[in-house]
């Protein structure tokens, strides 16, 4: 079996390119390296193509055919304000994508949504919900899924990805996970610092469920947008305590005034569709996976 992954060389897309590398698939890691890292691939094993998804007519020829595609290319700083950059990375290549890969007859096509489609929306979020996105990333992930709906000639699942963290995040930097940005600062010997009082909660879920969550969804999924989550409650001083269990460490939060009034205190999805669907449960608590987390990030 043959597969693109674009976005290679970012967070859920190496961490993709590698497992499909280890059960023997051919691999091909697209990216145009604006924010991914050549570290995540460092020893990859399959082929590397350097382009831009907008532009399938250079690349196109380039990847050749393939079975399925693992689209995690996108824009996801959250904070980019520039809505025309957000639209034409995540909508307009998205679209070309998808057109190609009919042209191209893919077997089919698994790309990243994301809980931000659902914004401030009632939990547990599920995915027959209004879409209320509070931001432009939000806005453009919904209309992915809208696009998604509508393709003719292949094959395309979306997957709504909650709070995802885990090895081969840390190139992100300012919006890699806060479970990496705590884990920081108490290496660092510093107070971990969380808005007051701790209590807001995330669907925090694991790389490895979300990597698991991919290939379950080629293998089974109808098409359609299903959410990859836990579907479990973790609250910020949960994450701390699980923190201070895995860096053998003893630090109290501190905790400060929270400044944005745009602020989700809680985010929580509903796993049920995915797991009738394709099979799908996360199989990681957030302690645990941050033993691991931590564990790995020691090890490199």
């Amino acid at each position: 079996m043959r597969a693109l992954v674009t976005g290679g060389a970012g967070f859920v897309g190496s961490n993709l390119c590698w497992e499909l590398a280890a059960r023997g698939w051919d691999v091909v890691a697209l990216d145009d390296f604006s924010s991914g890292a050549f570290e995540n691939l460092r020893g990859f094993p399959g082929d590397v193509v350097a382009a831009d998804v907008l532009d399938a007519s250079y690349w196109g020829p380039r990847v050749g055919t393939v079975d399925a595609v693992f689209h995690e290319a996108a824009v996801t700083d959250t904070t980019v304000m520039d809505q025309m950059r957000m639209m034409t990375a995540n909508v307009e290549a998205f679209r070309g994508l998808l057109a190609w890969a009919a042209k191209a007859k893919v077997k089919k096509v698994v790309y990243a949504s994301s809980a931000g489609t659902y914004g401030d929306a009632p939990v547990p979020m599920r995915e027959d919900a209004l879409p209320r996105p509070m931001n432009v990333y939000g806005f453009s992930k919904a209309v992915m899924d809208n696009v998604a709906a509508k393709a003719k000639g292949v094959k395309v699942v979306g997957l709504r990805y909650f709070n995802v963290f885990g090895p081969r995040e840390a190139h992100k930097g300012k919006v890699a996970s806060m479970i990496w940005q705590l884990s920081l600062q108490m290496k660092a010997g510093r107070r971990p610092r969380i808005f007051e009082f701790g209590e807001q909660y995330r669907d925090f879920i694991y790389i490895k469920d979300v990597v698991d969550a991919n290939l379950k969804a080629l293998a089974k999924a109808p098409c359609g947008v299903y959410n990859v989550c836990t579907g479990r409650k973790t609250d910020f001083n949960a994450i701390v305590a699980a923190l201070n269990a895995a860096l053998r460490t003893s630090l109290q939060p501190e905790y400060i005034k929270n400044p944005y009034a745009f602020y989700q205190n809680e985010t929580l999805g509903d796993p049920a569709k995915s797991c009738k669907a394709f099979g799908f449960t996360a199989q990681w608590t957030a302690e645990r996976a941050i033993q691991d987390y931590i564990r790995s990030s020691e090890s490199r």
